[in-house]
């Protein structure tokens, strides 16, 4: 079984995110950048399916600037086998990912794509839902563990009234909870290998998918920063303030 992990390049979790001056964007020039948490996720539960016999090839795909490369050797690092870079400067948005992702699906025909539920930087959570639409695959989202059972695969999954399984029929699409797994440092043996791993370079245009924007950025603002909070001598005083001050009863 062939699965394929989509991986977004984003700021890293631990760098504190700036608004550019101008109000376009947020700032990443001289900024760290890694692979997408939820995406790094994917990509052990590829691993971890390929090291228990359920796989056979782990591709890993990346969309965007050159750069992006980078992630994808990460995820080569961590035991994907062969890497697909789409390059462009364009904004990608969800929907021009998923088609983008469809076009590589019918390419490289893989019976499973698991990707991260949303990355860290936009929060769309859209992406693995538009691209089950677009292939008519059955899919499981916010998954916290999966069980590969002969042609079919049983999904796990966080919802707001606690768990749900749902058993799907390959091929299928799984977007990935942060309870899947915890992923893998890449060893310094595997990162000197993942240099030698093969990365197809496309373009859009060789996909067939234009992938222009169909949504505008107005502006980006940071948030307002939150007053400081009160303490109240008792539960009257408490109901006044709700009642005067924030208005809200």
């Amino acid at each position: 079984m062939k699965i394929l992990v989509p991986v977004k390049r984003v700021v890293d979790y631990n760098v504190k995110v700036r608004v550019k001056a101008d109000g376009t964007g947020i700032e990443t020039a001289g900024v760290k950048m890694s692979m997408n948490p939820f995406d790094e996720i994917g990509v052990e539960e590829a691993v971890r399916l390929k090291e228990k016999g359920a796989a056979t090839e782990i591709v890993a795909v990346s969309m965007g600037v050159p750069q992006c490369a980078e992630t994808i050797r990460t995820a080569l690092a961590m035991g994907a086998d062969r890497g697909i870079l789409v390059e462009t400067d364009a904004e990608l948005q969800p929907l021009a990912v998923a088609k983008l992702l469809k076009a590589i699906a019918e390419k490289e025909q893989p019976k499973l794509i698991i990707l991260g539920k949303q990355a860290i930087d936009d929060d769309m959570n859209a992406t693995g839902q538009m691209l089950a639409a677009l292939l008519g695959w059955p899919q499981g989202t916010f998954a916290s563990k999966i069980t590969i059972e002969g042609d079919g695969i049983t999904v796990t999954r966080e919802v707001d009234g606690g768990l749900e399984t749902v058993a799907l029929t390959l091929p299928a699409i799984i977007t990935t909870d942060l309870r899947l797994n915890e992923p893998r440092y890449a060893s310094l043996p595997n990162i000197m290998k993942a240099r030698k791993k093969p990365i197809d370079n496309l373009k859009p245009a060789d996909l067939g998918v234009d992938p222009k924007p169909r949504l505008t950025t107005v502006k980006v603002a940071e948030p307002p920063k939150r007053k400081a909070g009160v303490k109240v001598g008792s539960v009257a005083e408490l109901v006044e303030k709700l009642k005067t001050e924030a208005k809200v009863i």
